[in-house]
């Protein structure tokens, strides 16, 4: 019965550990209050990476993960919502960009709202956020007007395209592998 215990002990370990194999690697969150964050968490965790996500996260949640994601749209309601202004939400994401250089951690912007989230808001939120981008991942339609092309030029940032946010998924993967992040 003992060796039953032991065996059962062993199994239910291993079983925690794999399942948390990618905890603590990857931070998540939303620069604008849009909820595309939450599609992008919904892919991670498709990939067996499970992101430490916070939609109003600070700078002091960032502590030993390899990358942090930050997906950019803005959202007049979801900032009403988190009572945060644009104002704050801009000071909010320079912040944790900085914070993350500092901890050498690689930094990935996300575009995945489209056309549809395009707009002064998202704009604002999209110019503050690229500068600090190692890599960006951008929906096709979200850069009809070559915004991310144009603010990437001077700096050599590479821009992984995807065609809808279930297709970012591949670049995604390939991204965070190319980072340490492993599946």
């Amino acid at each position: 019965m003992k060796k039953v215990i032991v065996l059962f002990s062993v199994l239910i370990t291993a079983l925690v550990c794999s399942a948390s194999a990618n905890a603590g690697e990857v931070a998540l969150t939303t620069i604008g209050q849009s909820p595309d964050a939450m599609m992008v968490r919904v892919l991670m965790k498709s990939l067996g990476i499970v992101p430490d996500y916070d939609a109003v996260m600070k700078p002091s949640a960032l502590s030993n993960q390899k990358v942090f994601v930050a997906v950019v749209g803005g959202s007049s309601k979801g900032l009403g919502a988190a009572g945060i202004n644009k104002e704050d939400e801009v000071k909010r994401s320079v912040e944790l960009f900085k914070t993350a250089q500092k901890k050498k951690m690689k930094i990935v912007v996300m575009h995945i709202g489209g056309e549809g989230r395009r707009g002064a808001l998202t704009d604002l939120f999209i110019n503050t956020s690229v500068p600090y981008a190692e890599t960006l991942i951008v929906v096709d339609g979200g850069n009809k007007d070559k915004i991310f092309d144009k603010l990437t030029k001077s700096k050599n940032i590479p821009i992984k395209t995807a065609v809808n946010v279930s297709a970012a998924k591949e670049p995604l993967k390939a991204v965070l592998a190319g980072y340490g992040v492993t599946k």
